[in-house]
């Protein structure tokens, strides 16, 4: 039996559709949406819309944007002989937060997974590979710490080093205030080939 009217229904079995949204949340943002001035709900549902028609890739290094040509890669003072290259937008927000990079940046939306039928076609290599035609140093491979990532990095660097240039990979290893009991074996063997000198 039903509790609630088939609108409300709606609007919880479309909200628990979004990812990492449960039902108990989808519930509680549903009546939320409801309880909100209809001004507020309008505001909510054009700025979905505007985003579903307007974004799109960059056409450099095909991140999520509004414009042609991201903000990231129009900035001259960036350099744009070192390309990172990211599983997701996300991914290069989570690096542009650090304030430490100063390179551009190539998004494969995805990665390998012969386990899920997605192969090096299904994301975009083809396009770094496109990018990596122009003057670039160094590509530094930023995917996932798991089976999918360090596939998509070791097809990547067997990619670029037939072109002559410098790949490099991301760091792995302990985290920031983990204990040691905790981490998994392979995490650990990283952390101990990634050492640094004191």
């Amino acid at each position: 039996m039903d509790i609630y009217s088939g609108h409300i229904n709606k609007l919880i079995e479309e909200l628990s559709r979004l990812p990492g949204v449960g039902a108990k949340s989808a519930q509680r943002l549903a009546f939320h949406i409801i309880n909100m001035p209809r001004i507020e709900v309008e505001g909510i549902a054009n700025a979905m819309l505007d985003a579903k028609d307007n974004v799109r890739y960059c056409k450099e290094c095909f991140t999520l944007t509004d414009e042609e040509i991201c903000p990231i890669c129009r900035d001259q003072k960036r350099n744009h002989k070192v390309i990172m290259v990211v599983e997701q937008t996300r991914d290069m927000a989570a690096y542009e937060k650090t304030g430490k990079y100063d390179g551009v940046y190539h998004v494969l939306h995805g990665a390998i997974s012969p386990m899920l039928g997605i192969g090096p076609g299904d994301i975009k290599l083809k396009e770094l590979m496109i990018r990596l035609q122009g003057d670039v140093d160094e590509v530094i491979i930023a995917t996932n710490s798991n089976l999918e990532g360090e596939t998509t990095a070791m097809y990547i660097s067997k990619m670029i080093k037939q072109a002559g240039i410098k790949v490099t990979r991301i760091a792995s290893g302990v985290p920031v205030g983990g204990d040691l009991e905790y981490i998994d074996e392979v995490t650990l063997l990283r952390a101990l080939d990634g050492r640094t000198e004191l």
